[in-house]
């Protein structure tokens, strides 16, 4: 059976002059939250492990991951899909990462129909180095896409590139040191 629970909250507010808290269009002073919990009340240490990228060829966006981008292969081995066809279980992540990329060779019209476009023509993955000129060298060397000039941002410098498959990355230096006053 899942708890019941009751919090009050207080809160600071102050009413307009000539007004009282509480009243139609000032602020209340608490809050009363009730519900059910739906998980443990302690709070636990997580990260994400991986994210899949679907590729059209194991083999292909290995090469561009390790010999191009400089990545970590932490796994590759056989496995067995649902419907019991052969398939890989292929993890890369770039040096020193926690989260790896789990390349899931595409499996039917829906998931090919979304090879280089898993998410809809935007960026939608961030590669943050420690030196941005020399990934940025290396990378064009060995003949990464980029895709406009590189732009220097509040976090960062940043240039858009393409993987293997056609998704969108940006590529960012280092957050710039602000002092603060």
């Amino acid at each position: 059976m899942v708890p019941e629970f009751s919090v009050r909250i207080r809160v600071r507010a102050r009413a307009r002059p000539g007004r009282r808290l509480g009243e139609p269009g000032e602020p209340c002073e608490h809050l009363v939250l009730q519900g059910r919990l739906a998980a443990k009340r302690t709070l636990h240490r997580m990260h994400i492990e991986s994210f899949v990228l679907v590729v059209d060829d194991y083999d292909s966006a290995i090469e561009f991951f390790v010999d191009v981008m400089g990545f970590e292969l932490v796994e590759d081995s056989a496995a067995v899909a649902s419907d019991g066809s052969p398939k890989r279980w292929v993890v890369v992540r770039p040096p020193g990462a926690q989260t790896g990329i789990l390349l899931a060779r595409a499996d039917g019209a829906d998931q090919v129909g979304v090879i280089g476009n898993q998410v809809a023509g935007r960026v939608g993955f961030l590669l943050r180095v420690d030196d941005f000129e020399a990934q940025y060298i290396t990378m064009v060397s060995k003949g990464v896409q980029f895709v406009g000039p590189t732009r220097h941002e509040p976090y960062g410098s940043v240039a858009v590139f393409v993987d293997v498959a056609g998704n969108r990355w940006d590529l960012l230096g280092p957050r710039p040191f602000h002092e603060t006053a």
